[in-house]
């Protein structure tokens, strides 16, 4: 019975803090340093904001866009890459097909517009070489990534591009706002803003561990090429740069939308290959030195949100043999009304969409369940490197 106690409350004191203990530390640290910071600036009356620069002091940029039978979400970025508010003769795009099987390399070889190129690879590798190939025909320091899928703000390239006036930076993420269906703004839609606050406070404090893969920017000499494995390059090209002594920020004012899943369903098949990619990078990522408050944030935001699943086990199972005691009882109670609002989620999901958080207890055990099998994957599975938009 001992070891029953100690699993469940070791399980139950790490399920809690992930989810709100460590939001709370965050709170209190982001909100002592900038407190700090704005004693400072009444102080000095210095601007703390990267400025935006005039046209003639942008760097030139490349735009690097990998596809994969995206014929029906082109035309839409083909007229957003217009919109983009950035010097005509700075800016070029790269387009790689990733042996598109689609309508795609026929829209790609009829653009009129000499600043966009389109690389055609006839057999589909992956995205790890889809972005390989942009890099590699790149005219430009500064690579910006994007999705075929993602329409950029106006100004989303100059506020990613005003950074890198400063030498020591290699990276800049963007952010990213989601729009779906009913479906997924109960689910994903919520569980995003709660991530993207953890993330804006973690930006503060210096410790920006990954990007959106649908827009950041980095400097060519942080490149890499990616390898099959590397499933996630929005984390691990942030991590290399670490790596090699160069910073990583995130600006919010760089926005993009990016449309979310059409179901949970979808959003699952996301998250196994997110969590397959993540295992596959810990070995990169236990040999950075991660100071200051980066570890601690890559321990409770990433590391420990990987590992949540087993904890989730152990919490139930470790419940299961402490029945003699009401407080145990009531807290197998509490799991089994958690997990029934679960299934009722997934069971009537359609009708359930009219409520407001009615799914979302169905979305989080999902991702969970996602993360066992991107770790069973992970250990016993063949490698995969090719990729698609899910929907």
């Amino acid at each position: 019975m001992k070891a029953a106690e100690y699993v469940f409350w070791g399980c139950l004191v790490l399920v809690g803090y992930v989810y709100c203990l460590y939001p709370v530390l965050l709170f209190l640290v982001y909100s002592l340093v900038q407190a700090l910071r704005d004693l400072r600036y009444l102080a000095t009356r210095r601007d703390r904001r990267t400025p935006l620069q005039s046209s003639a002091d942008l760097p030139p940029v490349s735009l690097i866009i990998p596809a994969y039978n995206e014929e029906r979400a082109l035309p839409g970025k083909i007229i957003n890459l217009t919109q983009l508010d950035y010097p005509y003769d700075k800016l070029e795009v790269i387009l790689v097909s990733d042996g598109s099987t689609d309508g795609t390399n026929e829209i790609l070889q009829s653009l009129p517009d000499p600043r966009v190129r389109a690389v055609l690879l006839p057999v589909r590798r992956g995205k790890f070489q889809a972005l390989n190939h942009g890099a590699e025909h790149a005219r430009h320091d500064i690579l910006v990534f994007s999705d075929a899928s993602t329409l950029f703000a106006p100004d989303a390239v100059k506020n990613l591009a005003r950074h890198f006036s400063d030498l020591r930076l290699g990276v800049v993420c963007g952010a990213v706002r989601l729009v779906g269906n009913a479906e997924s703004r109960q689910t994903e839609g919520l569980y995003w803003k709660y991530e993207s606050g953890l993330r804006l406070m973690e930006a503060r404090l210096g410790a920006t561990l990954y990007a959106s893969g649908c827009i950041y920017a980095v400097r060519q000499q942080c490149y890499r090429p990616l390898a099959p494995q590397d499933l996630t390059d929005d984390l691990v090209i942030p991590l290399r740069a670490r790596k090699l002594g160069y910073q990583v920020r995130y600006d919010p004012e760089a926005s993009a939308t990016e449309f979310s899943a059409d179901s949970v369903k979808a959003e699952f098949t996301r998250r196994v290959r997110l969590a397959v990619g993540g295992f596959r990078a810990l070995k990169e990522i236990v040999c950075l030195p991660l100071w200051n408050f980066t570890g601690i944030a890559f321990l409770s935001h990433k590391l420990l949100r990987w590992v949540l699943p087993f904890f989730l086990i152990g919490l139930l199972v470790g419940n299961a043999f402490l029945l003699e005691s009401p407080g145990y009882r009531i807290a197998l109670l509490v799991q089994a009304c958690f997990y029934l609002w679960a299934t009722l989620g997934f069971l009537f999901r359609s009708r359930m969409q009219r409520s407001r958080y009615a799914l979302f207890g169905y979305f989080l055990v999902t991702i969970q369940l996602a993360f066992l099998v991107g770790f069973w994957r992970f250990l016993f599975g063949r490698p995969r490197s090719a990729w698609q938009r899910v929907s």
